[in-house]
């Protein structure tokens, strides 16, 4: 049976793409902001594109802060990606504002130290012993498009690392049944498919 996945819609960008690639791995996708619909649903998703304080107040004005919490306490599998997995840490440092975030992952984002930024484009993983959203895919390629990132692991998560111009941040997390990714999993060609696969697969706890 094909698990129902959430797809928070806080308007902020990348829905549709995250949507289709949900569905290629076999889920069956529930597009909303609507907080029965989505907590209905056995999984849910949070994207995020754009500037950390802005997704916040997106967020925040469908309430879901209120619902995250809620999911999270619940134990059920999670996952942010891009700027829905900066979200999930205390704070974010961005053009000199710094905005609170979900406080689900200790940490604090901040521009990278790298001299080209945005980091735009393939780059590899260095993903933990035992990881199991990188299952079959830990030497492979991700898409990333940032300029922002955490550099301090959470405390009790699995952390997988990425590195650009010799600045090494926190490309993904996993904690219970939270995980999350600075890359774009949906615009990862085969590589983010598989991990998509391995969430879909994944139990609370």
């Amino acid at each position: 049976m094909s698990r129902r996945v959430g797809v928070l819609d806080y308007g902020s960008g990348n829905l549709h793409s995250a949507c289709r690639a949900l569905q290629a791995a076999g889920a069956k996708v529930v597009l909303s902001s609507d907080h029965a619909e989505l907590t209905a649903c056995d999984q849910l998703l949070v994207p995020g594109v754009g500037a950390f304080a802005a997704c916040m107040d997106g967020l925040l004005a469908v309430g879901g802060d209120e619902l995250v919490a809620g999911w999270v306490a619940a134990e059920k599998p999670l996952l942010g990606i891009c700027v829905g997995h900066q979200i999930l840490f205390g704070r974010g440092v961005e053009h000199g504002a710094d905005a609170p975030g979900l406080g689900i992952f200790d940490g604090t984002v901040e521009q990278l130290g790298s001299e080209r930024l945005p980091h735009m484009g393939w780059n590899t993983v260095e993903a933990p012993e035992g990881s199991h959203l990188f299952a079959g895919v830990e030497a492979e390629r991700f898409y990333f498009v940032h300029s922002y990132g955490v550099h301090t692991a959470p405390a009790d998560a699995r952390v997988t690392w990425a590195e650009h111009g010799g600045d090494r941040f926190v490309a993904a997390v996993e904690r219970g049944a939270v995980s999350s990714t600075q890359f774009h999993p949906e615009k990862s060609g085969e590589a983010g498919a598989r991990l998509l696969r391995n969430w879909l697969g994944s139990t609370a706890g």
